[in-house]
């Protein structure tokens, strides 16, 4: 009888923060998650990021290290029943004269859980009887509820770099009971990093296809030539939508931002093609008509998100229609990233230069008090002015000079620095 065993991605889950790779951020020496494991402190927080970047594992680890009860709830197969069950479970954990600390209920893919599933945790969250722990590929801010995401920290998880799969590959090889036992050539690496992504689990499965793929008495070659031909021959081994979910995101954005509408409306193809979520298509479209169109053409936010609210009354196929009049719109128009350099230099200022006093003329003076403490004292009511600009500052005294918007060369905002010159200059 042949013994089935686990994959590799399983046999090589990490059961100690020593064995994670990556998410230094978070869990490097320091890092607030592990700041939280070594106090015992857990908070309710919410794991954003791409697939196979250990959102799953680093839950199992602050529960295996903690000693705490762990739960785990799936939002693609659990509903509310579930959930209370769960939380009742947990209730009765919490109040448990043996209890070490409030139990984990870790809910995977919580972006799945609508309204009134995620409302039936707010309780139990509110009054620390359970400590939350979500992982979601999708932007939180849109798929959690503003109640529960009040109550939850948002920590981000970035795809594994290359040291991080390299290091990864490395400890495979070396310590996988199967892996180890057999002689592996590692020649190339540049396509197994590539198809995996910077997905863990992506390359572990790339790892056991190779592994599975050749005879016992044949060593395990890994070079771009290997890895290229096997995944062509079994493409459902790595996870083919979800590895291009990405590269294809990410081509489609970038050729909107490069003005080429027949490559944009084609990866837009290969999106709906595929599956992808129609409103994530949308969200997409919003974001790139402010970053990268901008003042350059402002109704480009407008359209894009009037496109997001049609494909909510439209729905599909037809909203297929809607998102091809937007991405054409969007790759034709002229582009600026005034706007976003602006306000990232804005940010970047704010953290270099702390909480610089507001001037005493712009403060609001709602008491007697703060008026004769000179609040509000010398204000120039722009209106009361011809052209209704009157120059003063605005700014703080450290930063009266400092200039944040840099119009980009086009059409539009030169209009806009033009105006803004002519008021000066009167």
């Amino acid at each position: 009888m042949e013994i089935i065993r686990p994959p590799l991605a399983e046999r090589m889950r990490p059961t100690s923060l020593d064995h994670y790779i990556g998410q230094k951020h978070l869990v490097g020496p320091g890092a607030v998650i592990r700041r939280m494991i070594e106090t015992g402190r857990i908070n309710s927080f919410i794991l954003w990021g791409p697939p196979g970047v250990g959102k799953t594992t680093l839950a199992r680890i602050i529960a295996e290290q903690t000693q705490v009860p762990f739960h785990t709830l799936s939002a693609v197969t659990s509903g509310v029943k579930d959930v209370r069950e769960v939380l009742d479970r947990c209730t009765a954990e919490s109040r448990s004269l043996f209890a070490k600390g409030r139990p984990i209920l870790f809910i995977d893919e919580i972006h799945r859980f609508n309204k009134s599933q995620q409302d039936s945790l707010l309780g139990a969250v509110e009054r620390g009887t359970v400590t939350l722990i979500g992982a979601t590929t999708e932007n939180p801010s849109f798929e959690v509820i503003r109640p529960l995401l009040s109550r939850s920290q948002v920590y981000v998880l970035q795809p594994l770099d290359e040291e991080g799969l390299q290091t990864l590959l490395d400890r495979a090889i070396a310590e996988d009971k199967v892996l180890s036992e057999r002689t592996v050539e590692v020649r190339q690496t540049a396509a197994l990093f590539r198809y995996a992504g910077g997905d863990a689990r992506k390359l572990l499965n790339i790892l056991d296809l190779l592994e599975q793929s050749t005879p016992d008495d044949e060593p395990i070659i890994i070079d771009d030539e290997v890895v290229t031909e096997r995944l062509q021959e079994n493409p459902a081994a790595y996870d083919r939508q979800g590895e291009m979910h990405y590269d294809i995101i990410s081509a489609f954005i970038k050729s909107v931002r490069g003005s080429d509408p027949d490559a944009a409306i084609y990866w837009l193809a290969r999106m709906v093609a595929g599956g992808e979520d129609p409103k994530f298509i949308a969200r997409r479209l919003v974001i790139l008509a402010a970053e990268d169109i901008g003042l350059a053409n402002p109704n480009a936010l407008l359209l894009a998100n009037a496109t997001f609210d049609a494909l909510a009354k439209i729905g599909w196929p037809e909203g297929r229609i809607i998102l091809a009049e937007c991405t054409i719109y969007l790759a034709t128009s002229p582009k600026s990233n005034s706007a976003y350099l602006s306000i990232d230099a804005a940010l970047a200022e704010v953290q270099q230069s702390g909480n610089l006093p507001v001037p005493l003329h712009l403060r609001n003076a709602p008491t007697s008090l703060m008026k004769d403490l000179g609040y509000g004292v010398q204000y120039k009511y722009a209106h009361d002015y011809p052209g209704h600009y009157v120059d003063q500052q605005y700014l703080p005294d450290a930063l009266a000079d400092r200039h944040l918007w840099n119009p980009c060369p086009n059409a539009a905002e030169q209009r806009l620095a033009s105006h803004l010159a002519s008021l000066k200059n009167k």
